[in-house]
Formats: C-alpha cells, sequence, structure tokens
C-alpha cells in the first residue's frame, strides 16, 4: 500500500472513536488528537496509532491543525471521531486519491445518516441528516498537504465544528483549485443529546457573522449553505422586545399588539419544526419550548460575533496602530536564490533600500522574517543563513529584529510561515504588540501568517506569485514604494 496519505482524527472521546480507528488503523500513518480539555486517562490504540494531547480543548480546526502538522504524508484525510468508515474505507480512500489531478486540492468521502424505519425522524434526527448533502464537511474530507501549509490550515477562529471546514473549502476554491467528490463512505450515527441541543447550536450564528466578513454577503451560496433564519428571528425577538418594554412602561396597546405579533411568529416557526412528526408528547413539548428560546438565543450570538469579536485582522485599520513592519526575505527584500548560502549572491530588488530608510525615519521599527528550509535539508547550514542576513543589512541597513525558520515543512513547527511563530516572536524581540505590525511579502503564505499572528498583511506580487493569491489578499502594492506608502497612510491614521 502507498505512503502517501495520512489520517487524522480529533477527537473529544465520543463512544464511536475506538470502532472508527479500528476501521482505519491499517492505514499508513494514523494520528489521533485528543481535544479533551480537562485531564483523562490517556488514549493508546497501540503502536500502528499516534495519540497527540497537544491542544487541550481548542476545537476541532486547532486539532486538525496539530494533526496535519505532524503528518509526514501528501495527503492528509480528516475523520470526525462521531463516524464509521465502511470496512473498506482505506482501499477507498487510495483510489479516490489516485484519481486526483494536479489541480484537485481536496477529494470529499459520502457520508449517509442512518434516520429510523419505523417512525418520522425528529428535529434533531433531520437535522443531522442533512450532514449527508453538505459540501466540504471534515467528517470525511481529503487535503493535499502543500495547500495546507499554504493556507495555514483550517481559521482557528472558528472554535467550534461549524464553518470552518467550508471557510477552508472556499479559501481553495477561491484561488482556483477544485474540491472533488470520492466514493468512500462514512456512516454518521444520530447519537444522543439533550432536548435544549437546538438552543446551544444557535452559537453557529456567531461564525456566520465570521463568515460573512471572510467571505462577503454572499457567501451562503457560494458555501451551500442555505438561506438561514436569522432575519425571522430578529423580528421575533423584536417583537418580544416589544412586549416587554410595552408592558414595563405600562403602554398596553403597544404590548398587547407585539405580543401577538411574537405570538404568532413564533408559533408558526413551532409548528414548522413539529409538522414533520414524529408528534410525541415529548417531542412536541420540546418542540414548543426550544421554539420560544431558539430567536433570542439566535440573535444574541449574532450580535456577539458581530460587537464582542471585534474587526478583522486585515481590515481597515485604526489610527496611529503601526508601530513595525516585518518584510519577507527572498523575493521581497532580494532577488530569490533558491536555498542561498552565498553572501555574494545577494541582489536587492529595486527600491528596497531607499524604503527601509524611508521607514526608519518615519520611526518605525524594521524586522527580516524568513523561512530557510535549506537549512532542514542539509543544503546550508545556520551560519550560511546568518551570512546572507547580515550581507543584506549591509546593503539596506541594521533590522530591529532578524527572525528565521529553519525547519521543513513536515517538521509540524509553529515558525514556519504560514504559521504565525515568525511573526510573533519578532514583535515579541522587538517589543510591540503583533496587532501593532505590518508584514510586507510576496506570496500568500506571509499574508496568512501576519494575519494568522493578528497583524495586518501587504502582499507585493512578483513573477512567482499566483494571480490567485493577488486576489485573495486584503492589501495589495504594485511595489515595496507602494507598501510603504500605505504603511504610512496607516500610521498616520
Amino acid at each position: 500500500m502507498s505512503s502517501r496519505f495520512t489520517v487524522v482524527i480529533p477527537t473529544i472521546g465520543r463512544p464511536t472513536l475506538s470502532r472508527l480507528v479500528e476501521r482505519v488503523a491499517w492505514a499508513p500513518e494514523v494520528i489521533v488528537v485528543d481535544d479533551r480539555p480537562r485531564p483523562h486517562p490517556p488514549l493508546d490504540f497501540g503502536d500502528g496509532v499516534r495519540v497527540t494531547h497537544t491542544t487541550g480543548g481548542r476545537g476541532p480546526a486547532a486539532a486538525r491543525n496539530a494533526g496535519w502538522r505532524l503528518a509526514t504524508s501528501e495527503w492528509v484525510a480528516f475523520l470526525d471521531d462521531d463516524v464509521i468508515p465502511d470496512e473498506g474505507w482505506v482501499d477507498e480512500l487510495e483510489a479516490d486519491l489516485a484519481a486526483c489531478g494536479r489541480e484537485v486540492a481536496a477529494s470529499q468521502g459520502r457520508v449517509e445518516v442512518p434516520l429510523p424505519t419505523d417512525r418520522r425522524p425528529t428535529d434533531r434526527e433531520r437535522n443531522v441528516a442533512g450532514l449527508a448533502s453538505s459540501r466540504w464537511i471534515t467528517a470525511d474530507m481529503a487535503y493535499r498537504r502543500t495547500v495546507l501549509e499554504r493556507f495555514g490550515g483550517f481559521d482557528e477562529r472558528f472554535e467550534r465544528a461549524f464553518r470552518e471546514d467550508s471557510d477552508l473549502a472556499l479559501r481553495v476554491s477561491d484561488l482556483g483549485w477544485k474540491l472533488m467528490q470520492g466514493r468512500r463512505r462514512v456512516v454518521h450515527p444520530v447519537g444522543r443529546a439533550p432536548w435544549w441541543v437546538s438552543i446551544a447550536d444557535q452559537r453557529g450564528n456567531r461564525d456566520n457573522v465570521l463568515m460573512g466578513r471572510l467571505h462577503g454577503p454572499n457567501w451562503r451560496e457560494a458555501a451551500g449553505a442555505g438561506p438561514g433564519m436569522i432575519g425571522r428571528h430578529l423580528l421575533t425577538t423584536g417583537f418580544l422586545g416589544g412586549t416587554l418594554v410595552g408592558a414595563l412602561t405600562r403602554r398596553r396597546r403597544m404590548s398587547s399588539a407585539a405580543g401577538m405579533a411574537w405570538a404568532a411568529f413564533t408559533a408558526a416557526f413551532a409548528w414548522r419544526r413539529i409538522r414533520p412528526g414524529p408528534r410525541t408528547p415529548g417531542e412536541v413539548a420540546a418542540m414548543l419550548a426550544t421554539s420560544v428560546a431558539i430567536p433570542p438565543a439566535a440573535v444574541f450570538w449574532r450580535i456577539y460575533g458581530l460587537v464582542a469579536d471585534g474587526p478583522l485582522a486585515g481590515g481597515p485599520p485604526p489610527a496611529e496602530t503601526v508601530d513595525a513592519v516585518l518584510f519577507d526575505r527572498d523575493g521581497t527584500l532580494v532577488i530569490d536564490v533558491p536555498y542561498n548560502g552565498d553572501p555574494s549572491a545577494v541582489r536587492l530588488v529595486p527600491g528596497a533600500a531607499d524604503v527601509l530608510s524611508r521607514l526608519r525615519r518615519a520611526g518605525l521599527a524594521l524586522g527580516m522574517i524568513t523561512n530557510q528550509s535549506g537549512v532542514g535539508r542539509g543544503l546550508i547550514d545556520e551560519d550560511d543563513v546568518q551570512a546572507v542576513n547580515r550581507r543584506i543589512e549591509e546593503l539596506v541597513g541594521p533590522f530591529d529584529t532578524v527572525v528565521y525558520c529553519p525547519h521543513l515543512p513536515e517538521d509540524g513547527c509553529t515558525c514556519r510561515k504560514p504559521a504565525p511563530g515568525l511573526v510573533q516572536e519578532a514583535a515579541r524581540r522587538i517589543g510591540v504588540d503583533p496587532a501593532r505590525c505590518v508584514v510586507v511579502g510576496d506570496i500568500l503564505t506571509d499574508v496568512l501568517a501576519g494575519e494568522a499572528a493578528g497583524a495586518r498583511a501587504v502582499l507585493v506580487p512578483n513573477g512567482a506569485t499566483a494571480p490567485g493569491e493577488v486576489s485573495a489578499a486584503t492589501h495589495v502594492a504594485a511595489d515595496l514604494e507602494e507598501a510603504a506608502d500605505l504603511v504610512l497612510t496607516w500610521r498616520r491614521g
């Protein structure tokens, strides 16, 4: 069997985990990421399965990122811990990946949700059954590792198992990559849940706000997510508020009219959920109670997302928040010579020295951050890197800090761009908050590293920059001079 893929399973210890691992244990590489926040007995599935406990309850996006960064294969297949793959799933995954051309970034498996045959499904069962037709869900989704590296993996601002998979798929497809449907299959049991779970699920409205900020107002159509009900919930909650305000201020007509409208909207919403069945006393009671609570819960989480989460990194900056500029090295400040360890081969990008001098005069701290995997590959050593860096400083003047990552992509470090480590470390050495930094680079990994650290980022394209990278970047400058203009505009506010 080929070793071209790794199976990554983030888990919170669901009962289905052991059976899932049994079905995939003979895959080339299996990594289970234990994301439980409190101490638990350690998981142990034998020598063929690697278990890591590095995330501590930070959510499925962080757990998947921790898993794929440990992987060494060409592809990484993600499985949720509440699915059961078919017995031939490993072979079917191998066949699905073999059918993917070079333009394909990801392969999605088929998800089936078994529903009762002796009665109508409950509201909860119908909601879970919707997974069978969902696009790009990571219940069973395989990505090329190079694609995950390029995009920084899953956005960890999505703290729940909701929308983080659609976000990554949209970012990938926006750059022209294809996502294919495979033939392999997993079964997703509905599982047990408390009667009030639909109220708790309204936290997803916070994630919907983030999706809108990241992908624009038409993100639902692009992600195949359906229209949603937040507009109706806003009206229902508004009528409830009018009822309460009218009662408190003794405005009976206002309270009565708003109360009747609230009751009508709530009854219609409840009937919409009760009508399909099964209409048992317990199900009807749960639908009535949750239909009252869902609209205000949905509105609360939407407001929370709009207000408490604040603006995204990369958006319009507030006045006077730029204290430092962190430059990528190869392709940004100097002409890119792959794995260069020779100071005599250093050639500046036109205008680099003048731009850095201009920024210094404006009182900005300057740093240089660079991936140098040639060290990890044994092509150059750290003395070579430092010699080249010193030569650059001879040509453009001193930096306040220079930070580089010597690791290979498969090392799973937190410093290699697009991970945020280099940006965070450079900001720490300078003594500023990453949010008060601007990262300038020539490829999307530079931009993603900056935004992952909470900094703003400017892309300065060159011949090595893909067209899709330009469209994906929030801020693009034609050259270093224009990038400096933008930085100084932000600094002046």
